[in-house]
């Protein structure tokens, strides 16, 4: 395949100018949001009742098991039925199970019954019930937005749906931490709901994208083998995945942020709405600069970059005493993290064929969640093992050995102009 090439200068407007692409991000907008709402303050409460940093983990646990378990089915089924009927009904089960969070905080909170633990269990069995429609929902969406838009304006596609998503990532946790501290938990989620409902009729104005017809009787397990084999054997994507998967695996921090929040910096609610939407802040503004400004000359340099910027930011996080310097780290790794973000969509859209898009997405989205959820899981526990503090700086100096023998294995790819090698 020639690679293609990428100009300095493009269209910072060009996914825009399709209206049912405009649906699409401002859907993902509200359904970012209601989820960051809602992760910020399941977190908050969840400390406060626990104070046990494993707990936070196990929230990242209850997520990771049931999407990394069903996403490639997942996949599979967005590319062989309606990516938009897989989407709708996957909303209404969350928004379902999102009414019924809220309902028990709210009998917890007026004193119906006194009994944290069982609200302490309907916390996880939501987040459960929210990973395993999250594998159907995130394929469908992930490969219904490649129909949306000509393959030209594919990478102007990915900054803006990577835009929309930290930009509700910087309103969510900020509007999630304020609204914690003035509602409580229960009103908080009605919140929440509003904006899955919202999310839910922004999906439903986009046109059917069905899978290509190959009957009944396709195996399921050769569909997946596919999926698969497609990204082991294309190593530019099987890189680039897996470089994000380990970076945020052991760099992650946003699921001790609760404990910085309320244990190191001693800033409250308030304070963790304020962390948890610094590195979204400094992700959007660069998304701009990134919509005028394409990153994929020097592809892979300019990746690894910003993978080791990274790992720096989260070493500057871990060791400050400071709340202004935690947040200007924070905005740097989300800063970092933005790039790698639209290089790794813009390849995963460029290089993979329709007829594969729901599965690929899977897999890619089966690393995302690992490096996520799972790495939420991971900081729990080496909190735990090893103290907040330093299992923060472990994890800053994982991601930059990481970056370090990445680049050491692909240095030849650093050394040309074209797009992504392979």
């Amino acid at each position: 395949m020639r690679p293609r090439q990428f100009p300095a200068v493009q269209d910072p407007y060009a996914a825009l100018r399709y209206p049912e692409y405009r649906n699409y991000i401002v859907a993902a907008f509200f359904f970012s949001v209601a989820l960051l709402i809602q992760e910020v303050s399941l977190g908050y409460e969840l400390y406060s009742m626990t104070r046990d940093p494993l707990a936070l983990g196990l929230t990242g646990l209850a997520q990771a098991v049931p999407f990394i378990a069903l996403s490639l089915f997942g996949g599979h089924v967005a590319d062989r039925s309606s990516k938009r009927k897989v989407i709708l009904w996957s909303m209404r089960i969350i928004t379902v199970s999102s009414i019924a969070l809220h309902l028990f905080a709210r009998a917890e909170a007026s004193g119906w019954w006194t009994a944290p633990p069982i609200l302490v269990g309907v916390i996880y069995t939501s987040v459960f019930i929210i990973g395993t429609c999250r594998a159907f929902q995130s394929p469908a969406s992930s490969a219904l937005r490649a129909f949306l838009v000509p393959p030209s304006v594919y990478e102007n596609a990915a900054t803006w749906s990577s835009s929309a998503w930290q930009a509700g990532s910087i309103i969510g946790p900020a509007i999630g931490g304020f609204l914690f501290a003035w509602l409580g938990f229960s009103d908080t989620l009605l919140v929440v709901v509003g904006l899955l409902v919202l999310s839910t009729l922004l999906y439903s104005r986009i046109g059917d994208r069905r899978g290509p017809e190959r009957g009944s009787g396709v195996d399921l397990a050769k569909s997946v083998k596919e999926g698969i084999r497609f990204v082991w054997q294309t190593k530019p994507i099987l890189y680039a995945i897996s470089l994000d998967l380990f970076s945020v695996l052991f760099g992650g921090v946003v699921a001790i942020l609760p404990i910085y929040a309320q244990d190191i910096l001693r800033v409250g609610a308030e304070g963790l709405g304020i962390l948890r939407a610094a590195p979204a802040v400094g992700a959007v503004l660069t998304l701009v600069l990134l919509s005028r400004i394409s990153p994929m000359r020097h592809a892979w340099r300019n990746l690894l970059i910003a993978i080791a910027g990274f790992g720096i930011s989260i070493l500057v996080f871990a060791v400050s005493p400071w709340m202004m310097m935690s947040v200007a780290a924070l905005f740097f790794s989300g800063a970092f993290d933005s790039v790698s973000v639209v290089i790794r969509q813009t390849l995963l859209q460029l290089r993979t064929p329709d007829e594969m898009r729901g599965r690929v997405m899977a897999v890619n989205g089966i690393f995302v969640s690992s490096s996520n959820e799972l790495g939420a899981f991971e900081s729990g526990v080496a909190a735990r093992l090893m103290g907040v503090v330093p299992s923060a700086v472990f994890g800053g100096v994982m991601t930059l050995a990481i970056a370090g023998w990445v680049s050491l294995k692909t240095r030849e790819w650093m050394k040309t102009r074209l797009d992504i090698p392979g």
